[in-house]
């Protein structure tokens, strides 16, 4: 499970910011995975790594820069829908997309790729962001695989997702998308400190939205578990193991911001990681 919320403008006011996006990674706490960092085989990349066995590689949530582009793209499980037969692993569909900087792997013709052969993977939403510095508007996208379908949106506006169809968000995601929404309007404005610490109190609200029927119907075992933003369900050693932050200034410098669990305790010690780039304009 995961949620997903950002705002993405290509024309900011000065003191603004071209992308405000705050998500959280709920998966097991015993799985192996590497923090935030520039990746070695992408330059211009950066995110977190999996390093699950027959997984790695793959990521959640990743940002890339080139050319006076800026590309985010994250994945988010589906609940609740069979597994295709021989499924292929969903997590080299983001690093493939902001690893290249080509015509082909643009926003428009990767998911137009990647739609005519999503049925192979196991139930996903696959969201892309793409931002150049041309004047152009930033352009949105998210891939559905059951059914396949692919959604356009529009810049400026806030959006939430979750694990299941934009049409039947959770009550925890309708929630977050309002006070992320209500964040961004009184702190759009502010510096990296004051914006990233409202954003992470709203990634670590442990509230539970529940009743939730569309939750219950897609997990109801573990439904009430899964219904607070920030995730904790000790007996199974699963939940919220990384709050993710990632801020472009509107002079394209990139802020990533990650707090993610170094044990298997989320009441233990936290590793906090702080990454600062400046992304070249065209």
């Amino acid at each position: 499970m995961c949620v997903i919320f950002f705002c993405a403008n290509s024309q900011p006011n000065a003191n603004g910011y071209k992308l405000i996006l705050a998500s959280n990674r709920d998966e097991f706490f015993a799985r192996d995975t590497q923090t935030a960092a520039k990746w070695s085989n992408g330059d211009h990349v950066y995110g977190g790594i999996d390093l699950e066995p027959g997984r790695e590689g793959g990521t959640w949530l990743a940002i890339g820069g080139g050319k006076g582009v800026f590309k985010v793209g994250a994945l988010l499980n589906l609940t609740g829908e069979p597994k295709p037969r021989n499924a292929v692993g969903r997590g080299m569909i983001v690093a493939d997309y902001v690893r290249q900087t080509d015509i082909e792997h643009n926003i428009v013709n990767y998911n137009q790729s990647l739609l005519a052969d999503c049925t192979k993977y196991s139930a996903f939403n696959f969201v892309s962001i793409e931002i150049g510095s041309d004047g152009q508007p930033a352009q949105i996208k998210l891939l559905s695989n059951v059914p396949p379908t692919l959604l356009p949106f529009e810049q400026g506006q806030c959006y939430g997702f979750g694990n299941s169809l934009p049409e039947c968000p959770f009550e925890k995601v309708q929630y977050g998308r309002k006070q992320f929404e209500q964040i961004v309007k009184e702190f759009g404005q502010s510096d990296v400190e004051t914006l990233s610490a409202e954003l992470l109190q709203l990634l670590k609200n442990k509230h539970k939205f529940w009743p939730d029927a569309e939750l219950e119907r897609r997990a109801p075992s573990w439904g009430e578990g899964l219904s607070a933003l920030n995730v904790h369900i000790a007996e199974h050693g699963y939940g919220s193991r990384t709050h993710s932050l990632i801020l472009v200034d509107a002079n394209n410098k990139m802020h990533f911001i990650e707090e993610t669990m170094r044990g298997l305790d989320p009441s233990a010690e936290w590793e906090h990681t702080h990454i600062e780039k400046q992304f070249e304009s065209s």
